[in-house]
């Protein structure tokens, strides 16, 4: 399976990565940051230096602790974040059971999903999953997250012939879903919106 360790050879760098693209709200402490992450506070500190540097993450002094934050304008900040999503929680779960959920052409999660953003309305789609689905696989795998999380997640999903239908239509849900922004965890965004 691809993961951040394919192009990145500091594995604290990726540990760091990987906290803060997951968690894009959160601010956190060095201290905090080496008690998620599990590392040396030195190793860490020369990588949230670099990564500041660099432009990826923003300082922050409070009183006399530096708090650091993901800095959004960073150019490659929807890169990373579709990147993480992939390698990491639920992206990567439902990549490592792809043949047990089925025969899927598709998933794709919502941008507000994977920035952990709160719905404006009941019904915006969290997860968009098209294919030959086994339900009660695919069912399994989101209950589970959902407990990790906390809070129910809102999937759709459909098979390739009703997805077509429902694109050549033009079906106002289905549109709704593919107008906003979002990360591909299987299969090309060209495919799936074209």
């Amino acid at each position: 399976m691809a993961n951040l360790a394919d192009i990145i050879t500091s594995k604290v760098r990726i540990k760091i990565l990987e906290l803060f693209f997951s968690n894009l709200k959160e601010v956190y402490h060095v201290r905090g940051i080496v008690r998620e992450t599990e590392e040396e506070i030195n190793a860490v500190r020369r990588e949230l230096t670099k990564l500041e540097k660099d432009g990826v993450l923003r300082k922050e002094p409070r009183g006399n602790r530096i708090y650091y934050s993901i800095r959004p304008e960073y150019p490659l900040f929807g890169d990373l974040t579709s990147v993480v999503a992939k390698t990491t929680g639920l992206g990567k779960i439902i990549i490592e059971n792809k043949n047990k959920i089925g025969r899927v052409s598709f998933v794709m999660f919502s941008g507000k999903f994977v920035r952990h953003k709160e719905h404006k309305r009941d019904d915006d789609v969290d997860i968009l999953v098209v294919g030959e689905v086994v339900l009660p696989e695919l069912a399994s795998i989101i209950r589970a997250e959902e407990t990790g999380r906390g809070k129910e997640i809102n999937y759709t999903a459909m098979s390739r012939d009703e997805f077509d239908f429902r694109k050549k239509r033009r079906d106002p849900f289905l549109l709704g879903i593919l107008s906003g922004s979002r990360v591909m965890i299987i299969g090309d965004e060209e495919d799936l919106v074209g």
